[in-house]
């Protein structure tokens, strides 16, 4: 169910193995998708799904997508037919060892420092997950020894017999809260499943200063090696940062890893906690500490996530497309050093923008807002910020805050919010947004 990229790696490797797949899609499959599956011969339907063929699976991968309240999804439970993850499908063939990363924040940038830490390394890995080439479709056509997984929790909530060799908890934050009733808990709870299945051979690093996650850890009776990573006190085995927090230290077997916070490519606190978890997943794989400090130095920061786009007119613009909930915009207000014009806006997931309030009294001097419905933005800012105005597309969005700025301001597109509401995704929201800034 679902003909993304999700959804047709796993009808890809499902033929691979020998067997008998159909894809269905509610919507409209994209022409690349369309073509592997029409060269390869993979049955499918788009614009709704027939239930009758659906309910007569033996098994449905569901595209992450998809919620569990679906009604097709309630009615294939209710048959105990069972419906899992392409990570879930992806595992059972895969002969490689996993390093999987989640968290509210930070994991596509955790995700990729760790691949190119092992990539330059010399190790024979891939990348996938909710990032890049689906895992299921590398397992069909590659041959690696190892793979960096990025997962969401709605990933592992379909996942059940999959097992980490390593998994990374970056941080737990209220997200996505309209699919998990609205419970702190629930979500939570979703995202330890990366440790399920895990063994004494496995380590399981995780944020000692993240309050939720030191909540629930006592809970979960996680059966892995706990490595820990803070930047308020020392962790060992784990990372953390020297008296005078000039270093980054991680310590893993006798083996003690020290850099000075300065040279690692990655700047700002949130990016600080990134680089911990990296280095202690990296120490935990046995990588030389030469290969880790050079692969710090050399990281370049993803598209969408903190990304500098251009100056114009003294103005700089910074993309944050990927900031679709409340704590990931805090982190990119938190490392705004210049007046600030803030580009924020769309599909609302329940967010509490209480949090945000010091932190535009002291950094933002206008909110331009890029949404369809913006009424909780002026309710939540109305007097905190001088300014606020709506817009409706990204090129409206980047006049408005070009007119809004003077020489030396930042505009930072950090949208708090899904894209969904004008916007295919996150990176085409981020693209539509960098294309308008070239056309100033």
């Amino acid at each position: 169910m679902g003909g993304g990229e999700s959804g047709v790696g796993a009808a890809v490797l499902g033929q691979v193995k020998g067997l008998d797949v159909f894809l269905s899609d509610a919507g409209s499959i994209k022409p690349a998708y369309l073509k592997m599956l029409q060269e390869r011969g993979i049955r499918y339907e788009q614009g709704g799904h027939s239930e009758l063929l659906t309910l007569n699976a033996d098994e449905v991968v569901k595209s992450p997508g998809i919620p569990d309240t679906a009604p097709l999804v309630q009615k294939l439970v209710k048959a105990g037919i069972p419906v899992i993850s392409e990570i879930e499908l992806a595992g059972r063939y895969a002969k490689a060892k996993t390093v999987c990363v989640t968290g509210s924040n930070g994991k596509t940038t955790t995700a990729s420092l760790i691949y190119h830490i092992m990539k330059g390394a010399g190790l024979n890995v891939g990348l996938g997950g909710n990032i890049g080439k689906s895992f299921a479709l590398q397992v069909a056509a590659e041959e690696y020894d190892y793979y960096v997984l990025e997962l969401s929790s709605f990933q592992l909530d379909s996942m059940y017999n999959f097992k980490a060799d390593i998994a990374v908890l970056l941080n737990i934050t209220p997200d996505h809260m309209d699919r998990y009733d609205h419970s702190l808990e629930r979500y939570a709870r979703s995202k330890f499943r990366i440790a399920q299945n895990m063994d004494k051979k496995g380590c399981f690093i995780y944020c000692a200063d993240d309050e939720v996650t030191m909540k629930y850890l006592p809970e979960i009776g996680i059966q892995a090696q706990l490595l820990g990573f803070s930047q308020k006190r020392q962790i060992i085995p784990g990372g953390f940062l020297n008296s005078n927090n000039t270093k980054l230290v991680s310590m893993y077997k006798n083996d003690v890893f020290e850099m000075l916070t300065d040279e690692l490519s990655l700047k700002g606190k949130h990016n600080l906690y990134n680089s911990m978890a990296a280095v202690t997943a990296g120490q935990a794989l046995r990588i030389k500490k030469e290969n880790i400090r050079n692969s710090l130095i050399s990281f370049e920061s993803i598209e969408h996530r903190l990304e500098p786009v251009l100056r114009v007119g003294g103005v700089l613009f910074i993309n944050d497309s990927k900031a679709t909930n409340i704590n990931a915009t805090w982190y990119a207000l938190e490392s705004m050093t210049a007046p600030t014009v803030w580009i924020v806006g769309g599909v609302d997931k329940g967010n509490d923008y209480g949090e945000l309030t010091e932190l535009v009294k002291q950094k933002v001097k206008a909110i331009v807002c890029m949404g369809v419905d913006n009424g909780k933005i002026h309710e939540a800012f109305k007097g905190v910020a001088p300014t606020i105005v709506d817009t409706q597309s990204a090129e409206g969005a980047v006049k408005a805050a070009y007119n809004l700025s003077d020489k030396g301001d930042t505009v930072l597109l950090s949208p708090a919010c899904a894209s969904f509401d004008l916007f295919q995704n996150y990176e085409d929201r981020g693209r539509q947004f960098k294309s308008a800034i070239r056309y100033l």
